[in-house]
């Protein structure tokens, strides 16, 4: 298969359909996630949808008795009186109401009954009242109203609690006397489908009625819905389970006291539930039995008729003849405020009127189980055709064609949802679509762009940021057939390396090499080097290449004595982590090189050759002859004036080079100024040994190995020293010492 792939698509095609894939992967779990913030976007689409194609035609079953500012004004402020909520009650019936539901709640009892009256005057005096000249039945207002619900099409609300209620010592509150009316529930369900106790809304609580109320209405409803996470509301529960019993909406409970229903059905699948039948009519659902509003409009869409009007019978005969009505309110204070796709301000009474208008005029908003099969193919195959497009054409030629594909999932999506009242969401297909194109355009721009490719692939790894930058901006002005130059080199190798490594096992050998290089290499890039490669722990490095680096000598001199300060800090760190310490000899030198591109046509390295490589790297491997960290040219010496001390070491003939090298080791000013006593004495003693007073110059150099330190450096000379007194050289001599091996 592999093979097959080769053969049909080229290694740059391969990368694209690669991270096409992967695109599409990325979105298929995000889609799975649905992360709030997309959730939040496709609400956005949703209500852009309804509020752009919803339909007016609502029904004129559902209308609004409301507790309006007019009602208040002239009755008096809320609550009333429940003899005055009986006589609206009645009065309803009587202009020809189907069923008459309350979203309100009568959890307390009337405070105004005569009978409470005397109970609080009793309580506060200790005296008996009387009331003469009442209506029979009038003492207590609640027992009035129970009558009252007892003869007619009333619904009483009530509010479910979807989270225990506690006790002020922490405890669950039972919920007692708790009269609300269940409703019969036929499941058709097929083996394997989950009970529908265990997918409907859970109450685990609930506000309720005054017994006395409760019993005596035919029907209770709950009122709870909650929103979606966006604070808005899109949909509601049809049914709540609570105590393994099935409990009916307001909305729900009104329609089947209107229609003279006793029961429903309730159709599950394997994932849930289906749909509500009643009666002919079939309600589709998610799976936890919650219907998405199909909203009209904004408040008042639907017939609002003044509760004061009713009181007041201004309404003609049969005025509300077979609807059905829900008493809300909309004024100040009381306005039972609800967020909407069409309207942040929408009555909560309004939405149950809704909900009877859908399901009367089988007018649905469905997203059906299958959507969201369909949305992962639409937008899996949005993202595939995007990268077998961008594999063979540029993006600029695209840009039209995928806008054409966005428009089509876009209309498709309209279609769907204006003629058949689906909502099948765009969102992740055009996420994918666009996360597609941005990928792989650009990767395509970035493997275009050779110059680019090639700096990035070829120098990223050793080369100084501010050398990269300025290929970037003048890619002609890198050569790469090489060519010869003043480049200036440095080696660095740590001593012993190999017996320390003894002492270590692979992983911290690997660890050791890491820690050290990583700061080394740093510091190389940071002033303006080049990086050639890694040799086991040796590291070479060069200067002026592949762009002119100013003061190339003396950036490369700093690098050094950089390096040996880091080598400090690092010890302390080494000394803790390996138990020992390490010790670094660089070796640095300054010459014409031949530098560019060496090896073979398939497999080349960007470094130098010639003989100052060599003598580079045979400074720095004098360093441990010498005893010392660093030692330079005479061309670094000559390239950096008197910004530092120089101090020369010796004169001497490399293995393999017949002309002789003076060579120095280095200290800043400051570094120098500490030590000037020695190196003024030094100086002394390396005169008198370059005029052959070697008895002189052993004395000198005795007196620095006593005072001073440095061992390997002074001892080398006190020895040198005592072997040219006993065999002295010519007059022809030159202070030139050979080394003969490397």
């Amino acid at each position: 298969m592999a093979s097959l792939f080769k053969r049909i698509f080229k290694k740059d095609q391969l990368i694209l359909l690669g991270v096409g894939i992967t695109a599409s992967v990325i979105m298929i779990i995000l889609f799975g996630i649905q992360p709030s913030f997309l959730r939040f976007l496709d609400y956005k689409i949703y209500d852009l949808y309804l509020d752009k194609y919803h339909t007016t035609n609502a029904t004129d079953i559902p209308v609004i008795i409301d507790l309006d500012e007019k009602s208040l004004a002239e009755l008096g402020q809320w609550p009333w009186p429940r003899y005055r909520v009986a006589r609206l009650l009645k009065y309803l019936q009587a202009y020809g109401a189907a069923s008459v539901a309350t979203d309100i709640i009568f959890a307390e009892p009337d405070n105004t009954s005569p009978v409470a009256i005397q109970r609080q005057v009793k309580k506060a005096t200790n005296r008996d009242i009387t009331f003469k000249g009442l209506p029979p039945g009038y003492d207590d207002n609640d027992k009035l109203l129970a009558l009252n619900l007892k003869t007619g099409p009333f619904i009483l609300g009530f509010d479910f609690q979807t989270k225990a209620p506690l006790t002020e010592d922490g405890k669950v509150k039972e919920t007692i006397n708790c009269f609300i009316k269940p409703v019969q529930v036929a499941v058709l369900a097929p083996l394997g489908a989950p009970s529908p106790h265990d997918v409907l809304h859970k109450a685990e609580g609930a506000i309720c009625p005054l017994p006395v109320l409760a019993m005596a209405a035919p029907r209770t409803g709950f009122i709870t819905i909650s929103p979606d996470q966006d604070s808005v509301y899109r949909r509601v529960p049809l049914l709540y389970s609570w105590n393994e019993k099935f409990y009916p909406s307001l909305a729900i409970a009104a329609l089947m006291q209107g229609m003279g229903m006793k029961s429903m059905v309730l159709k599950m699948t394997s994932q849930g539930i289906e749909s509500i039948r009643l009666g002919k009519i079939v309600i589709p659902t998610d799976k936890n039995g919650r219907m998405l509003i199909n909203y009209r409009g904004k408040m008042k869409t639907f017939q609002y008729i003044s509760a004061v009007d009713v009181l007041s019978r201004k309404l003609p005969p049969g005025a509300l003849r077979g609807k059905i009505a829900f008493i809300g309110t909309s004024a100040s204070g009381l306005k039972d405020i609800r967020s909407t796709p069409l309207d942040p301000g929408f009555p909560g009474v309004e939405a149950h009127a809704t909900i009877i208008d859908n399901i009367i005029s089988k007018q649905f908003l469905r997203i059906p189980d299958w959507a969201i099969g369909l949305e992962v193919v639409i937008m899996v195959a949005a993202g595939l055709v995007t990268t077998l497009l961008l594999m063979w054409a540029q993006a600029s030629w695209l840009i039209l064609p995928l806008l054409g594909m966005g428009y089509a999932m876009w209309y498709g999506s309209v279609y769907m949802y204006v003629e058949e009242r689906f909502y099948i969401s765009p969102l992740y297909s055009f996420l994918n679509l666009a996360l597609t194109f941005i990928l792989l355009t650009i990767i395509k721009f970035w493997r275009e762009e050779h110059a680019k490719k090639f700096i990035h692939g070829a120098f990223a790894h050793y080369l100084a940021p501010s050398v990269i930058s300025q290929i970037m901006d003048n890619p002609d002005s890198l050569s790469l057939d090489g060519q010869e130059k003043d480049i200036t080199i440095q080696f660095s190798d740590v001593r012993n390396f190999t017996s320390l490594s003894e002492k270590l096992t692979p992983t911290q050998v690997t660890e050791l090499l890491h820690d050290y290089l990583t700061p080394m290499t740093k510091i190389i890039t940071d002033y303006e080097g080049t990086l050639d490669k890694f040799i086991g722990d040796a590291v070479m490095a060069f200067w002026n290449a592949p762009l002119d680096i100013e003061n190339h000598q003396e950036k490369s001199l700093q690098a050094a004595l950089a390096q040996q300060d880091k080598l400090e800090e690092l010890n302390k760190f080494f000394i803790e982590k390996f138990g020992f310490t390490i010790a670094v000899g660089i070796g640095i030198h300054s010459g014409p090189v031949r530098v560019g591109n060496m090896g073979s046509a398939d497999l080349f390295d960007y470094t130098l050759i010639g003989d100052n490589v060599n003598l580079a790297s045979r400074l720095e491997s004098l360093t441990k002859f010498y005893g010392q960290k660093l030692i330079v040219s005479q061309t670094i010496v000559d390239a950096s004036g008197d910004r530092y001390y120089f101090r020369i070491l010796d004169s001497v003939r490399v293995k393999g080079k017949k002309e002789p090298v003076t060579i120095f080791t280095a200290y800043t000013l400051d570094q120098a100024k500490l030590r000037k006593e020695e190196l003024q004495l030094y100086a002394k003693a390396h005169d008198l040994y370059l005029s052959m007073a070697f008895d002189k110059a052993k004395k000198v150099f005795q007196e620095l190995k006593d005072s001073y330190g440095e061992p390997v450096l002074y001892t080398m000379y006190i020895e040198r020293c005592e072997q040219l007194q006993e065999n002295p050289p010519g007059d022809a001599w030159d202070g030139v010492y050979t080394h003969t091996t490397k």
